[in-house]
């Protein structure tokens, strides 16, 4: 017999004996106790949800603050000073060239400098009390251009945006105001008695300024929440900047995918040799990124506890119903079925329960819990907590569960099949 036939023959008898395993197991199936069978899928049902409810819960705290960091501050590109300069030299440059790209919705350029604010300025401080004053960044910015870029007055908690036909104005982040700040702070960290429709002395570069707090911001970013936002205009006297050179660039592109290539077209104008280019993943701040690394490992522990879990339910399952049924697989073997044949069958019966779980919690997890937290995200503290569930990552769990399924209905099959066909038909 040639080779090819000897493979084609092969092939046939490995084909039938699939063929067969398939139909006992769905003869089995139809013949278990519904309720066994119903019990045995809710727990597929829940082990799913357990791979993927509870890492995209853990994983969309830490994306929400990633994409309210690239939503209110980087914007999908994020242009900023070289590290050993204090500005963006020639600024006109890279503003000029982002404007003409088809791909830019909007950008917002911004200056930047530390500042002191301090309130109840005309009250003489107390014999052992610190001044009620605290140091922050100021970032003078265009209204109009700040609000097309990342939306700046939907974070405003109170008060009311910054009008570029009124002077002497600012906003003022949450975690500055002690009434507002979710963390208690001391000393000189945080401004005391100071509210809406407060005025405060504001000092920059020796430069004082009596400016009226007309709003207050929390944003869910600390990059925002810590600072303090006024007219460019009216800071740029203040820090003697009459070139119009900028600290940061916010560059807000018409679709977030645009990112890399709106990168590459400035990096190919050379805009490097002025500032750093960085998309908003690569300016996201590094703890951040660790903490979604550790928030998705934590994810993944506690899904592989579920899997586990259910790997011992579905053999002690398989294990239980080959053992009760000792005496029939006895007759089948004896019969001249194959033992393969056999294990064949359990491991589909296995597979049933883990494809009946999986759709279900499919449906689940897209037809309830994405819609669901995509129209309500979780309110914590420092994010806007979403539900992340990639068909990636869900697709990768869904193998595990079935790997995982398959050798928990093999093995138990395989350890009943191994006996001596006549112990089993006798039951010893």
């Amino acid at each position: 017999m040639s080779i090819r036939k000897k493979i084609r023959t092969a092939f046939r008898n490995y084909r039938t004996t699939v063929q067969l395993g398939l139909f006992l197991a769905l003869r089995d199936i139809k013949r278990a106790n519904i309720w066994t069978t119903v019990l045995i899928t809710l727990v597929m049902t829940l082990t799913f949800l357990n791979l993927i409810v509870i890492r995209g819960i853990l994983v969309g705290l830490t994306q929400g603050s990633v994409q309210a960091n690239r939503d209110k501050y980087t914007g999908t590109v994020f242009i900023s000073a070289l590290d050993k300069k204090q500005y963006i030299e020639d600024s006109h440059l890279p503003v000029g060239i982002a404007k003409n790209i088809q791909l830019v919705e909007a950008l917002s350029a911004r200056y930047t400098a530390a500042a002191r604010v301090e309130a109840d300025y005309k009250i003489p401080t107390p014999r052992g009390e610190d001044a009620n004053r605290i140091n922050a960044t100021i970032v003078g910015i265009n209204p109009a251009d700040e609000e097309a870029t990342t939306r700046l007055s939907k974070s405003l908690i109170q008060g009311s945006y910054l009008d570029s036909g009124m002077r002497n104005q600012i906003l003022v982040g949450a975690s500055l105001l002690k009434k507002y700040s979710s963390v208690p702070g001391t000393g000189s960290s945080l401004l005391k008695n100071a509210d809406v429709g407060t005025t405060v002395r504001l000092t920059v570069n020796n430069n004082i300024k009596d400016v009226t707090i007309i709003g207050v911001l929390k944003a869910k970013v600390q990059t925002i929440d810590s600072r303090i936002f006024m007219l460019d205009s009216e800071l740029r006297p203040m820090i003697d900047r009459n070139d119009f050179n900028v600290n940061e660039i916010a560059i807000k592109t018409k679709s977030p995918a645009d990112d890399k290539l709106l990168q590459s077209i400035l990096l190919g104008n050379e805009i490097d040799l002025l500032a750093k280019v960085q998309t908003w993943e690569e300016a996201q701040p590094q703890f951040l990124r660790d903490i979604s690394a550790t928030f998705s490992l934590l994810g993944d522990l506690i899904g592989s506890i579920g899997l586990v879990v259910a790997s011992i339910t579905i053999f002690i399952v398989i294990f239980v119903n080959a053992i009760t049924r000792r005496k029939y697989i006895g007759i089948l073997k004896g019969i001249g079925i194959n033992g393969l044949v056999i294990e064949i069958s359990y491991v589909f019966q296995s597979l049933f329960y883990a494809a009946g779980g999986t759709l279900i919690g499919m449906l689940i997890v897209y037809g309830l819990i994405v819609p669901y937290f995509s129209k309500n995200p979780i309110n914590f503290p420092f994010s806007d907590g979403i539900f992340v569930a990639d068909i990636q990552s869900v697709l990768v769990r869904i193998l595990l569960l079935y790997s995982a399924t398959v050798v928990a209905g093999y093995v138990p099959a395989r350890i009943v099949v191994k006996q001596r066909t006549l112990d089993a038909i006798l039951g010893r």
